[in-house]
């Protein structure tokens, strides 16, 4: 209960987003320009000063980077060996498999930085903004890279224009160097970052669809699984494996249960693939972030 209290303001907040959307004037198309200035605008200026915020000691967090690279390792690897499981293989459509994949995978950078910031304070916040900079490169091309053999698109120029990648990499460039947002700048700053949260969970909400996932029972519930059981599980091992101290362990679990990335039905439509499935599997991945996180953050703890 604790942790569901914990978690409440920021799922309230997708709640809020999904019956604006869905009630009032500000329909998806609106939406859909706030997640599009978020992405591109509002997320980037928050990584950034997240991680430039405080000197960043790589040595203490090279601990919290292997295993979260890990945990990423698992997840893409749990999710595309789901079609060479005996019994599970040939009852699953490649094609439906290949675009859901990534649902088992990515997550919603949105919710981890909101949620890393109210566990671990300022250190959680920086330390969830290291993960998603090191994980996105490798969560992204584990999802784009079944999809383009079909659709006959590449993914490298996709990656290197990525606005996430670019404001992580330039950040650490700068803490390294010793380089920080200029005082001045920081109310500024710190404006852009609170608002970007905000906007980015109700533009999550506003993106929950129930597509068609009765007619592909066994793939929507091998996905949800790997997303929401396994990982927390896998990272529960890395933890004690790597050693983590509390702050980075806990922002570990965090990240290991948070529901899949908003985006996920975004890039199935643009390849060419069945969206509207997808954006039922991320519906069904918000709403089950709450008993995830409760699971990671309570009991394997």
């Amino acid at each position: 209960m604790e942790f569901a209290r914990l978690l409440f303001p920021d799922f309230s907040l997708i709640a809020i987003g999904y019956l604006i959307c869905r009630y009032t004037a500000l329909d998806r198309a609106v939406w859909e320009q706030v997640e599009t200035l978020v992405y591109y605008v509002l997320f980037p200026v928050l990584l950034f000063q997240s991680i430039v915020r405080a000197p960043l000691d790589l040595d203490a967090a090279s601990g919290l980077i292997g295993a979260g690279l890990l945990l990423g390792i698992a997840g893409i690897g749990m999710a595309y060996l789901l079609p060479h499981v005996p019994g599970l293989g040939t009852r699953l459509d490649r094609r439906e498999h290949a675009a859901a994949a990534q649902v088992a995978f990515r997550f919603n950078s949105f919710i981890g930085l909101a949620l890393a910031e109210r566990l671990a304070g300022p250190q959680g916040l920086q330390l969830i903004a290291v993960l998603i900079g090191v994980c996105v490169p490798l969560l992204n091309i584990g999802a784009v890279w079944p999809m383009a053999r079909h659709a006959g698109t590449g993914f490298v120029a996709a990656l290197v224009r990525n606005p996430l990648i670019v404001a992580t990499a330039a950040a650490l460039a700068c803490n390294l160097a010793g380089l920080t947002v200029p005082v001045w700048l920081e109310p500024t700053v710190n404006r852009i970052g609170g608002s970007s949260l905000a906007l980015g969970l109700m533009a999550a909400g506003a993106g929950m669809q129930f597509g068609s996932l009765a007619r592909s029972r066994v793939l929507t519930v091998s996905v949800l699984a790997i997303r929401h059981a396994l990982l927390p599980l896998v990272a529960a091992a890395l933890v004690w494996l790597f050693r983590l101290d509390a702050a980075q362990a806990v922002v570990l679990l965090a990240f290991s249960a948070l529901p899949t990335a908003s985006s996920c039905y975004v890039l199935a439509s643009r390849m060419g693939y069945n969206g509207s499935y997808v954006a039922g599997l991320v519906t069904l991945s918000t709403l089950l972030g709450v008993p995830s996180l409760t699971f990671a953050l309570g009991v394997l703890r």
